[in-house]
């Protein structure tokens, strides 16, 4: 068996083979809260990713002394590494199916839970043991305790509602599933390239396995949009992938303002409860919103002068969402300077995802100058805010081969 060294100086195996894949985050254009008590709303793909990279040593035996799995969150400087023969140990009853997604067992999570424990997570991160429980979970009922090490990034900011668990789900269950028989691609092929749908959808079905373990009951929106891109129509449990006929740019302002989504939801049912009729007629006018903004997006543009109509249609309709959102109780006095900021600009903002802080849109017209852009995000960065521009509704999870 050759080894070389890397360029960190672990050892790599000749043989191992290594692949790459990227999936998006998303945003709620419309919809959000008004979604659980019947309405409709969209959700679209953005173009900010969490990557993975994911080596496999398959010639490696697992009970050989060298082999473990390890994991990098590299943003975070965080290593973790588990001996193949400690996995086999505890989980004793991990039988690799890459074409079977498995449910996690309340028993095969308590002793995954007790493999994370024994790594030192810092107490100011300790929300990352659900995240690295998915890992544990995926990795060993797709390969099993073969020999792999898998390194994270993101583009995302975590726990903002942009949706950065399902797009870590989404990528490392398709960089897992790339190195398996349930896949097929030329692996000399080099590039990105899109799976198949029904590669795509086992890809989706183990990604929502890890969203289960992250988020409890999760709905199943986020690891959908962040498998298959583009955007998403969803009314009472029901999915439809929708295409917009243009891109849609878009400022999305973390506030950094942390919340807790329950505690948002259940003020919502709590104010319809007390408020029946009121707040039927809140949701009701949502729904239509969702409706009229579905028809748009999907409503081709010839010209500039058709495009920027279209735009302030947009617009119109993110600003009376916004102001029915208020009225559900669920914005923030850090939401509202955004809001005021970038009025200033002649620019229209609306919260996404539960309220509370967050993240706010604001959609940047296709004729707007760079320097105005520039400007905005100036004065709600020296807010202590953070920006990040991004394309919506474009393509899904992508791996790379090389």
């Amino acid at each position: 068996m050759f080894l070389s060294t890397g360029s960190n100086g672990e050892r790599i195996h000749q043989n191992s083979v290594e692949v790459r894949a990227r999936a998006p985050g998303k945003i709620i254009l419309s919809g959000e809260h008004a979604v659980v008590h019947g309405s409709t709303a969209i959700a679209a793909a953005i173009d900010l990713h969490t990557h993975v990279s994911f080596r496999l040593d398959p010639s490696l035996p697992p009970g050989d002394e060298e082999s473990a799995v390890d994991l990098e969150l590299k943003d975070m400087a965080l290593k973790f590494s588990w001996p193949s023969s400690k996995l086999r140990e505890v989980l004793d009853d991990a039988v690799a199916d890459p074409s079977n997604p498995a449910s996690c067992s309340l028993e095969r999570i308590k002793s995954i839970s007790a493999l994370v424990e024994e790594p030192i997570i810092p107490e100011a991160m300790i929300w990352l043991s659900s995240g690295v429980s998915a890992f544990l979970h995926l990795y060993t009922s797709i390969h099993g305790y073969k020999r792999g090490k898998v390194v994270v990034t993101s583009d995302l900011p975590l726990g903002s509602g942009l949706g950065s668990s399902s797009s870590f789900c989404v990528s490392l269950a398709g960089a897992l599933l790339s190195l398996t028989d349930a896949v097929s691609f030329d692996k000399s092929q080099t590039g990105w390239f899109k799976l198949t749908k029904a590669e795509l959808e086992l890809v989706n079905k183990w990604a929502f396995e890890g969203e289960k373990i992250i988020h409890g009951k999760p709905s199943g929106i986020d690891n959908t949009i962040s498998t298959f891109g583009s955007m998403i129509q969803f009314k009472s449990g029901e999915l439809i992938q929708i295409k917009s006929s243009a891109p849609l740019r878009m400022l999305i302002t973390n506030t950094k303002v942390g919340r807790n989504t329950k505690v948002l939801v259940a003020g919502v049912s709590g104010r319809s409860s007390r408020h029946l009729v009121a707040m039927s007629s809140v949701f009701t006018a949502v729904d239509c919103i969702s409706k009229e903004l579905l028809t748009i997006l999907e409503s081709p543009a010839a010209d500039d002068i058709s495009v920027t109509a279209r735009e302030e249609k947009i617009e119109e309709l993110l600003e009376m969402n916004q102001g029915l959102l208020q009225c559900m109780g669920v914005s923030h006095s850090s939401i509202e300077t955004v809001l005021q900021t970038t009025l200033k600009y002649k620019l229209t903002s609306k919260l996404t995802g539960a309220g509370g802080g967050g993240c706010v849109l604001t959609l940047l017209p296709t004729l707007l100058s760079c320097s105005i852009v520039d400007k905005v995000i100036a004065e709600l960065e020296s807010c202590g805010f953070q920006c990040l521009k991004a394309e919506v509704g474009g393509e899904g999870l992508e791996i790379f081969s090389r």
